[in-house]
């Protein structure tokens, strides 16, 4: 019999919840080739005597694992791995396996530097449709600018400040790490995070870092504009990789990874931007295999992974183990304000130390009394009770604005309704105009910020709208087709 005892290691002094501790043990055993495709796990009932829990605490991180497709659960049968998982080739179990996953170098070739020292405009809109950003009327802005204040005159505080720290503040560094842990399932210390000034910054220092000109750079299609618009500033050349219901094709990876070198694949599993689609368990694992295969660099881009609404969100690629070959990118701009210019890179030590430099040459520390205002909030767990709240706002605003646009827009559109995130991807009828839709809701006062011309579609944000804006936005819409449509 499989040694769970041995292999789930329960601490019950963590802040992680038990079931997601063994659920996130269970994930790890699969990703590592320990647990294979189809294998059987324990009944909950036997799984809980061999783990000394109660039943429901197997129950609910089966379920978990159920939403996330790792396991399949078939009645009288029993619970087994996915059969969609790829067969891997099981890892050595050794005591002296480094902790941190970036406990490794990274060995892809990046830029060494430590040895040298028409968004559519209309005037006064009423009401406007971004591409996903958070409502700021229900962000903790207040506490945190109150803590802001509260530094400013606290003399030991402004006697012992940082005066230079291009790493970032080291105190919500440090609030990070139990932070990251315990709502991504990274493990990593206070090295192996860099603070920037919001993801896009970490994504022009990663691609700084990993890209010289003629390098290639794979993204989904489509993808996030801004991070193509940064390859093709390195010199890059960009090829692009279909992306359907499951997130970026993994075997259209391995097909361009077998003619050519690949040096970075730009990857967003979460609600992909812009489709908001998820990058599937079985896609996830055959990434990490190819990446350790074809030695690319891993640029993941987590910029909403706090927006799940069926279930716990995946783990991120950056949790399990590779090698060092992935550098991980988050945000608290969707967490709080995007004009709350806060962001972090996680990665190996010594690709840190080099973004490190390359940070100092750009913003020499950024406004470490607002790091350290963040810190507080994360330690002290406001940032945690802020999510819980606007997760169930954002959840009740998704479902008005899909009731609302099946009842009215249907007939002009299609869409999927996405498991989390903060927009909804919206795809009109191929006769009609995206260009024309814009331009007549301009004229109703109503701005539409994220419209893809070649995608003929755009981003419905709707996490930033109450529910008398959904509906307002949504009427417009209906006007607006019903002048566009022949029908």
């Amino acid at each position: 019999m499989f040694p769970y005892s041995s292999l789930i290691q329960i601490d019950k002094d963590s802040k992680v919840p038990v079931y997601r501790q063994i659920a996130i043990t269970i994930i790890n055993a699969i990703t590592n080739g320990v647990l294979k495709s189809g294998t059987p796990l324990l009944s909950s009932r036997a799984m809980a005597e061999a783990l000394g829990v109660h039943r429901k605490t197997v129950i609910a991180a089966y379920e978990e694992l159920s939403a996330q497709e790792w396991i399949s659960t078939f009645p009288r049968k029993g619970v087994f791995v996915s059969q969609h998982i790829p067969q891997l080739r099981p890892k050595k179990w050794s005591q002296d396996e480094p902790l941190y996953a970036y406990a490794h170098d990274m060995h892809i070739p990046f830029k060494t530097l430590g040895t040298l020292a028409q968004q559519m405009g209309i005037s006064k809109p009423n009401l406007v449709i971004d591409d996903g950003r958070p409502d700021i009327r229900i962000s903790p802005l207040d506490e945190l600018l109150k803590t802001y204040r509260w530094l400013l005159t606290q003399k030991w505080y402004t006697q012992d400040r940082e005066h230079s720290a291009p790493q970032g503040s080291l105190r919500l560094r440090q609030a990070l790490v139990p932070y990251l842990s315990e709502s991504r399932g990274l493990q990593l210390s206070t090295d192996h995070i860099l603070i920037t000034h919001g993801a896009q910054l970490s994504i022009y220092i990663a691609s700084y870092l990993l890209l010289d000109a003629g390098a290639c750079v794979l993204v989904g299609r489509p993808n996030y504009p801004m991070a193509n618009q940064v390859f093709r500033n390195c010199g890059a050349q960009i090829l692009e990789v279909a992306v359907d219901n499951d997130g970026i094709d993994t075997d259209e990876i391995e097909r361009l990874c077998l003619k050519r070198k690949i040096n970075v694949v730009y990857v967003i599993p979460h609600h992909h931007y812009p489709s908001t689609v998820t990058l599937s368990s079985e896609r996830r694992l055959q990434l990490l295999e190819l990446s350790k295969r074809f030695s690319f660099a891993i640029i993941e881009d987590d910029y909403d992974y706090d927006y799940h609404y069926a279930s716990s969100p995946y783990l991120p690629l950056a949790s399990a183990q590779h090698g060092g070959n992935i550098i991980y990118i988050g945000s608290f701009s969707k967490v709080l304000d995007p004009s709350i210019r806060v962001g972090f890179m996680v990665a190996s030590q010594n690709f840190i130390q080099q973004a490190t430099l390359l940070r100092k040459t750009i913003d020499v520390s950024g406004d470490i009394y607002l790091q350290d205002a963040l810190a507080k909030l994360v330690k002290e767990g406001e940032i945690k009770r802020h999510l819980k709240r606007a997760k169930k706002i954002y959840h009740q605003r998704r479902d008005l604005l899909d009731q609302l646009m099946h009842q009215q827009l249907s007939p002009y559109i299609n869409y999927i309704v996405p498991s989390g995130g903060m927009a909804i991807w919206v795809k009109l009828r191929s006769d009609l105009s995206i260009q024309t839709l814009a331009r007549l809701a301009a004229t109703h006062r109503l701005q539409i910020n994220d419209i893809d011309e070649q995608e003929h579609a755009f981003r419905f944000g709707f996490a930033s709208l109450n529910d008398q804006d959904i509906k307002a936005a949504v009427h417009i819409l209906a006007l607006c087709f019903a002048q566009m449509s022949p029908d």
